[in-house]
């Protein structure tokens, strides 16, 4: 019973010894940026995580619609975008912390392209997805 005990107690010194790293780490901010390079258009812009519901924002051509966050103290933090234009739809991921993420989105007219912030390159990401208006029934 001692022994249960002494592991009982080193596993709850443990889990506390991690809280305590994971709450004294420095707080670092990240900025995603998703700007409307399309020749003549509104770009409607749509982003969320599991925990932040950013309301949709209508972006002018040459414009930026920006937010910053910290990372989830556990991990894991994945932000997704769904973007808009006429009868256009794109939905993306725009932040993943565990995967390649870009931080700056540029939206063209034929989809969106990212670009790290430590990476020069541009990359494409996805391509618009034409959505047809619903046939009237009589």
């Amino acid at each position: 019973m001692v022994i249960a005990h002494k592991t009982l107690l080193a596993t709850e010194v443990l889990v506390v010894i991690t809280m305590v790293m994971i709450m004294a780490r420095p707080s670092v901010q990240h900025t995603v940026h998703v700007t409307n390079k399309l020749r003549d258009r509104i770009l409607i812009v749509h982003c969320q995580s599991k925990d932040d519901y950013l309301k949709a924002h209508a972006v002018p051509v040459g414009e930026s619609f920006r937010w910053s966050f910290e990372l989830n103290a556990f991990g894991g933090t994945l932000f997704w975008c769904k973007l808009a234009v006429q009868d256009k739809r794109l939905v993306f991921t725009a932040f993943d912390h565990y995967g390649h993420s870009a931080v700056y989105w540029y939206v063209r007219d034929d989809g969106v392209y990212g670009k790290d912030k430590l990476i020069n390159d541009v990359f494409f990401k996805a391509a618009w997805r034409r959505v047809w208006p619903r046939q009237l029934t009589s």
